[in-house]
């Protein structure tokens, strides 16, 4: 029982003088203890100031009196500023073990040692003559091969007569044009499946104008219809779907086909996050590139957070719709990928347990790294009835990872043709021009360090698609009622 004061007696009361009195006592001690708090506490990445570099990546973290980062691409040979901002929008992906500096980008924890200043190659700026001097670009993108490409080995590359070629190309009085074609026929010899190449529209412009290839027009009564992949996703749903359940999804639909089986079609890993993207941005590039103009302004860990976001979201619908299915599909046939940490989001509401899934290492110079294991986390309520994973030739990238690390569940079957075979993680760089690039520096593994690019992860139940993407998308549309019925008895052969 609390205690009552005596009114009567007097027991309990505190005279008006020592009641000031032991007030004001207890305001001094709470502000000297304020004080005394506030002098000691530390500023939020106080302990993370100064300079650190990346274990491979090629990437040099520089941070400012707690206040603003610097984050830069570096070679042998360069060292280029990427991005400067604030650095409260990094915080939430920096942890600081020990002596070493983890950045969480999706499913990734990229480890940095410290240096004791920056690299003298960062400190001053570039000149112009040598950001446009053809051949400094060509070293640059040259040596970041050099550092970090991971599959020369793979694809029987002899890099060093290759690079010796390809420089010998070029003089530095080469045009823009003639830059972006050596660089492009590199990467292609290179056969690199993330390999891109982005310079400026003029560039785009002039190399339209001096194309020499002549195009021959096809007459309407030989010429095939050509397919996008969402197009032919939309219409596998609507045509599987017995009863469609999605509303005001574009990315993923889902119902149910004609058997009570659940049927989930997924066409891509990424375009869930929600960006802000300005109307007048959206009318003037169309929504997929106003999109990918957004988050390239954005710090990439803060924006595959949105993703995830996004995707959480619409997949909670997903499985309070189709909980109770008996079996499940899901439909990754015409995914092309997107953003990894998608992907095993969607797939954890089929984990009932945190479990290894894939193992990951990357090119660092002469060596790999040491291998780092990637874990799918626990659904609260998962679904652990069989799931059936639709995979073609044109499953790639993320899709793939998403297909790979389905391997560690043990309720989950892989049906179709093996996926395309493009599973290294893109790193993206930039060169002195302003031009970007990227190409693959990891090897994506499964748990027994097994991976599979070039060749795709491959099924368990297999149907012979074609390889090339056209045949196989006309094959796909011209029967829809062929492709349902190979999916049944897919599923039923492999029930019983």
């Amino acid at each position: 029982m609390k205690h009552v004061p005596n009114l009567k007696s007097g027991r309990g009361l505190i005279c008006p003088r020592a009641l000031e009195w032991r007030l004001l006592k207890g305001f001094i001690i709470a502000v000297i203890v304020i004080a005394m708090s506030s002098c000691q506490k530390t500023t939020p990445g106080r302990d993370m100031e100064g300079v650190w570099q990346s274990v491979g990546h090629g990437w040099v973290l520089e941070i400012r009196d707690s206040l603003s980062y610097g984050f830069f691409d570096i070679t042998d040979n360069s060292c280029l500023l990427s991005r400067k901002a604030p650095l409260d929008e990094l915080m939430p992906s920096l942890r600081l073990e020990g002596d070493t500096l983890y950045l969480k980008r999706g499913i990734l924890r990229y480890p940095f040692i410290r240096l004791e200043n920056l690299p003298e190659s960062c400190r001053g700026p570039l000149t112009p003559a040598l950001a446009n001097d053809p051949i400094y670009n060509f070293d640059v993108f040259a040596q970041t091969v050099t550092e970090h490409y991971v599959f020369r080995k793979l694809n029987h590359i002899n890099w060093d007569s290759l690079r010796r070629e390809q420089r010998g190309k070029l003089t530095a009085s080469s045009a823009d044009t003639a830059l972006y074609r050596v660089l492009d026929e590199t990467l292609t010899i290179l056969k690199d499946n993330h390999a891109f190449l982005e310079a400026t529209d003029k560039v785009y412009e002039e190399l339209s104008g001096t194309s020499t290839v002549e195009v021959q027009s096809i007459p309407d009564s030989v010429a095939l219809t050509e397919y996008g992949d969402f197009q032919v996703a939309a219409m596998v749903a609507r045509h599987h779907l017995a009863e469609e359940l999605a509303e005001d999804s574009w990315l993923i639909q889902w119902g149910w086909m004609a058997d009570s089986t659940a049927f989930v079609q997924i066409k891509a890993m990424w375009l869930y996050a929600d960006l802000e993207i300005p109307e007048a941005l959206i009318e003037e590039n169309g929504y997929v590139d106003a999109y990918v103009d957004t988050f390239h302004t954005m710090d990439e860990g803060m924006y595959i957070r949105k993703e995830v976001a996004g995707v959480r979201n619409i997949m909670a619908r997903v499985m309070d719709d189709l909980g109770g299915a008996p079996r499940m599909v899901l439909d990754v046939r015409f995914n092309g990928g997107g953003q990894d940490a998608v992907s095993f989001e969607i797939l954890r509401h089929f984990n009932d347990r945190r479990r290894l899934v894939a193992l990951e290492q990357v090119k660092s110079g002469d060596s790999l790294t040491p291998k780092q294991g990637l874990y799918l986390q626990a659904s609260a309520k998962p679904y652990l009835k069989p799931v059936y994973i639709l995979t073609s030739p044109q499953t790639g990238s993320a899709a793939e990872a998403f297909t790979l690390a389905s391997r560690s569940l043990p309720h989950v079957k892989r049906i179709g043709s093996p996926t395309s075979g493009a599973l290294s993680t893109a790193l993206e760089k930039q060169l002195p021009n302003g031009w970007k690039f990227s190409i693959s520096n990891e090897l994506f593994m499964d748990t027994e360090g097994v991976y599979y690019e070039n060749k795709g992860v491959p099924a368990d139940y297999h149907l012979k698609y074609a390889e090339d993407r056209q045949s196989f998308f006309r094959a796909v549309v011209e029967d829809l009622g062929r492709d349902y019925s190979q999916i049944q008895m897919a599923i039923r052969d492999m029930e019983h």
